[in-house]
C-alpha cells in the first residue's frame, strides 16, 4: 500500500513559502530525529536552493531517536553545502536557546537594527515547528497539537528589534516517492490518519523494530521475538494485553494502535527507523527495481506512463 497525503492548503502554503523565501536570511528546517530524510521535504530544498538561501536543519524529539544514529546523521548533514545541522528537543528551554545563535553564525551579516535578521521555520506537519516557535518566544503564540497539518497559515513575529522569526504551516510534497517513507511517516504519525489503515503501519513498525531493535519489544511487551514478523509482533501484543473482541479474537487494530503509541511516546525506548546507510541502500533498491520495471515494459513495447504526480504545482 503506497501512503500519499496533500491536503489541499498546502498547496497554497507552498506558494506562499515561494513568496516569503525572497524576504527571509535563513531557513531553520524542522526534521524529526527518528527519520530525518524520510521527513526532509523534497521542495522545501528547492525553493531554498532557488533563493541561495542557507539551512539550520533541527533534528527534533532527538531524545527519541538513537543518540548514535542521530550523531551520525548530524555528521551526514555537516557535510552539504550551505547547510548545518544541530540535534535537540523543542520541548527543552536549554536546547532551544541555541537555535538563534545558530542562526546568527550563518548569517554574520544579519542580526542588526539595520539588518535584522529573518528566520523562516519550515517542516512536514507535526514535527515540532510551533513548539520551536513558542519555545523561542517563551509564550504560547502558534497552536500546538499531537496532530499533523494543526498550522494552516504563515505566522510572523517579531522576535526583538534584531530578529524576526517567520512560522510556516507543515507542508507535505504531491508524491511520497519511496513507499518506506510513506510507512515511516505515517508511523511518526506525520500523516493524517485518514490516508492509512494503522495495522498496516504497525505491521511495517513492527517488521523494522525485529530487524534493528527485537530487546526493545521484549523488554517492553515480554515475549520471545524469534521467528516473528512484523504481523506476529501486533498479535503477540494483543495477546499480552488481552485485547479481545466478541467471539474472543484478537482486537488486532487496538493493539495496532498501542504499537505505534508506544513507539511515537518513546515508551518502547529510543528508536530510530533510518540511518545514513539504510537510506542510500533503500534509495539504490528502489531504484534498481524502476529501472527493471520499466525496462520490462519496454521489452513489451508498452509505453511507460508519465508520473504527473512527481510533477510539483506551480507557483
Amino acid at each position: 500500500m503506497a501512503i500519499q497525503w496533500f491536503p489541499g492548503h498546502m498547496t497554497s502554503a507552498r506558494k506562499k513559502a515561494a513568496e516569503t523565501m525572497e524576504f527571509i536570511d535563513v531557513v531553520i528546517e524542522v526534521l524529526d530525529a527518528r527519520l530525518p530524510e524520510a521527513s526532509c521535504n523534497p521542495m522545501i530544498n528547492e525553493l531554498r536552493l532557488h533563493r541561495q538561501r542557507p539551512c539550520l536543519k533541527i533534528l527534533n524529539k532527538n531524545d527519541l531517536a538513537d543518540p548514535n544514529i542521530t550523531q551520525a546523521w548530524i555528521n551526514y548533514y555537516n557535510k552539504l553545502p550551505g547547510v548545518t545541522a544541530v540535534a535537540l528537543s523543542c520541548k527543552k528551554p536549554g536546547d532551544v536557546a541555541k537555535v538563534i545563535k545558530l542562526c546568527q553564525s550563518i548569517t554574520p551579516h544579519r542580526g542588526t537594527n539595520l539588518k535584522p535578521l529573518r528566520m523562516m521555520i519550515m517542516g512536514i506537519p507535526n514535527v515540532g515547528k510551533s513548539t520551536l516557535m513558542n519555545a523561542l518566544l517563551n509564550r504560547r503564540v502558534a497552536k500546538v497539537g499531537d496532530e499533523p497539518a494543526v498550522t494552516k497559515s504563515q505566522m510572523r513575529i517579531e522576535l526583538n528589534d534584531r530578529a524576526t522569526l517567520i512560522d510556516t504551516p507543515g507542508m507535505m510534497w504531491p508524491k511520497i516517492k519511496y513507499d518506506s517513507d510513506g510507512f515511516m511517516l505515517a508511523a511518526s504519525h506525520a500523516i493524517g490518519r485518514n490516508a492509512v489503515i494503522d495495522e498496516d503501519v504497525a505491521t511495517f513498525l513492527g517488521d523494522l523494530l525485529l530487524a534493528r531493535y527485537p530487546a526493545l519489544l521484549t523488554a517492553r511487551y515480554k515475549f520471545d521475538t524469534t521467528g516473528m514478523d512484523g504481523v506476529d509482533v501486533i498479535e503477540a501484543v494483543a495477546r499480552r494485553r488481552g485485547y479481545r473482541l466478541r467471539g474472543d479474537d484478537l482486537d488486532l487494530e487496538k493493539a495496532a494502535m498501542t504499537l505505534l503509541t508506544d513507539y511515537r511516546a518513546g515508551t518502547l525506548g529510543r528508536i530510530s527507523l533510518e540511518t545514513p546507510e539504510t537510506r542510500q541502500s533503500m534509495m539504490t533498491t528502489a531504484d534498481i527495481a524502476e529501472k527493471a520495471r520499466l525496462a520490462a515494459k519496454a521489452a513489451k513495447g508498452q509505453k511507460a506512463k508519465p508520473d504527473e504526480e512527481d510533477e510539483e504545482p506551480n507557483d
